[in-house]
């Protein structure tokens, strides 16, 4: 996408979206830039597609880092009621956060 084209036009052409005529559709993989029609996305292609793969990679490595922090570890519930702890104990309390015991 070059720099004068505005977020909400087409990278190939510059046709701006309108709420009648023109609706412009995301380029899936980097989800970058927008595009009237797939002819557009064709014709952009070959400009395109070395920052397309970079930035999909990149947003393939942060949505798996994300859900990485996010998966809860083994043991990380409590003994007394066997809810799921929110918070890392070692980390943000001595207290179960979930029946306030030790």
């Amino acid at each position: 996408m070059s720099g004068e084209t505005p977020v909400d036009a087409c990278a190939n052409c510059g046709k701006q979206e309108s709420s009648d005529a023109v609706r412009l559709k995301i380029c899936k993989a980097c989800r970058s830039v927008k595009y009237c029609s797939v002819g557009c996305q064709r014709a952009h292609w070959k400009q395109h597609k070395a920052a397309c793969k970079k930035l999909a990679k990149e947003l393939e490595e942060e949505r798996r880092t994300c859900s990485q922090r996010n998966e809860r570890p083994e043991g990380d519930f409590c003994p007394i009621c066997t809810l799921p702890i929110p918070l890392q104990m070692e980390d943000h309390s001595i207290f179960n956060v979930c029946c306030m015991k030790r």
